[in-house]
């Protein structure tokens, strides 16, 4: 009982972590809308029916039945048409009347005297600032996610503690799980050492990283080492003879160096058989950037090669193997993976708390990389058309050519229509791969 209540707080907070997220996403667009003066009709949290709202001003705030996004009514989102234009009216085709309502929409409620109030009419960095201010706020909230894991609750890292300790040494292309006895036996096991022990000097050289005792075992291979330990609050010496063996090489990344054929690449040094303890350091807050940074650089190319992953997702969901746990996830899915977070009661409360709010960081830096897409209807598709009209404008003036007016992004709605299209089937494909093929932690 006590579990599945866990469970589902923990699918509480992911709900209520991105509800805030897309109520702050759309805060970001809100107040730089308000001051620049352009009159916003309604905020909303969530799609389909109004569960309640309340009117404040000329804004009309509330909340709908589907929290899985928001948006900001703002006047003159579209520019009207330009005079003298063909008038389109629905007898001109399906997509001239989309064009024809858009417009319509854009300009309804707009007070006589106000028409100045409008998006189109703003200057170019204005409009850009407002489109920008929601994905901004996305971003910001994954800073303060993740900074409170890295500051507060600290990063997995391994220490100088001994985690585990071999009892046989074998070969690292071998894929045997318990000694025989023609392996030999592993030296630090032969000299007593122990998990728990904590490694603090190594031939009188104080030790104070974990990478520092690889790169003395690893280069004293048949050279007898003075390790010293504490044990239970009490210091003691062990002598340990490094093994010559064949071990696989690592990159930066802690991932195994490949040959062409996909064999393992191997080298020749010292080893005499432990794992390291892993326990959680804090990191300065000039950590944050970097961390950021990096998760930024792998989700950007998880869209990039969304494709891909979406042809990777299909072959999982129908093909019955099991799912990429760095593929493509939707909602329910995060929900499902903070629920067996927080029902994992193996796992410390801090530690449970830390990966929580980590899946929230990577939401939120997720929706700021999506959102910049230069695609309607996402931000970044408002962001591409302004410059447009920027480079338009500024060419005209550099020829000195008549002003080309706004730039009619409302033309583009048929391609809204197609890309909204696209990302809602997209939706509700990993929403069915999430339920019946969900990622596990188990």
């Amino acid at each position: 009982m006590e579990s599945a209540l866990l469970y589902i707080l923990g699918v509480v907070i992911v709900v209520v972590g991105l509800m805030i997220s897309i109520g702050l996403h759309e805060i970001g667009h809100l107040v730089p809308a308000k001051l620049f003066g352009v009159r916003v009709g309604q905020y909303m949290i969530g799609f389909g029916k109004t569960l309640f709202s309340k009117r404040v001003g000329e804004t009309e705030y509330g909340l709908k039945t589907i929290p899985l996004g928001g948006y900001i009514s703002m006047a003159g989102m579209y520019p009207p048409e330009r005079k003298g234009g063909k008038p389109r009216t629905a007898s001109t085709g399906f997509f001239d009347t989309l064009v024809q309502d858009a417009r319509t929409s854009a300009h309804e409620g707009i007070p006589a005297g106000e028409e100045h109030r409008t998006f189109y009419r703003l200057p170019v960095p204005k409009r850009i600032a407002i489109m920008l201010g929601g994905p901004f706020m996305n971003l910001l909230l994954a800073f303060v996610f993740f900074g409170i894991v890295l500051v507060g609750f600290g990063i997995p890292q391994s220490s100088t503690t001994v985690g585990v300790v071999y009892e046989c040494v074998v070969p690292s292309s071998s894929t045997q799980t318990e000694c025989t006895d023609d392996d030999p036996v592993a030296p630090a096991a032969e000299a007593g050492l122990q998990p728990g022990d904590r490694i603090v000097a190594i031939d009188g050289q104080p030790i104070a990283a974990y990478t520092e005792v690889s790169e003395i075992i690893t280069a004293a291979a048949g050279r007898e080492l003075d390790i010293e330990v504490v044990r239970d609050g009490e210091t003691q010496t062990l002598a340990v003879t490094p093994l010559l063996t064949e071990r696989p090489v690592y990159d930066a990344d802690g991932q195994p160096v490949l040959n062409a054929d996909g064999s393992p690449v191997t080298h020749d040094v010292g080893f005499i058989g432990i794992g390291y303890a892993t326990q959680n350091v804090q990191q300065p807050v000039t950590a944050v950037p970097g961390f950021v940074w990096d998760a930024a650089g792998r989700i950007g190319y998880s869209i990039v090669t969304l494709p891909a992953r979406v042809y990777d997702l299909g072959v999982s969901t129908f093909g019955g193997t099991e799912r990429d746990p760095e593929g493509i996830i939707g909602v329910v899915g995060i929900g499902r993976l903070a629920g067996e977070i927080t029902s994992l009661d193996t796992l410390p409360v801090a530690d449970r708390a830390a990966s929580i709010l980590s899946l929230l960081g990577g939401l939120n830096l997720a929706l700021f990389l999506f959102n910049l897409i230069p695609l309607l209807p996402l931000d970044g598709g408002h962001v591409a058309g302004a410059l447009w009209e920027a480079i338009r404008r500024g060419f005209a003036k550099l020829f000195r050519r008549p002003d080309p007016g706004p730039v009619d992004v409302a033309r583009l709605i048929p391609l809204t229509m197609a890309v909204s299209g696209v990302l809602a089937v997209l939706t509700l494909f990993v929403l069915f791969s999430d339920i019946v093929n969900p990622i596990s932690l188990f």
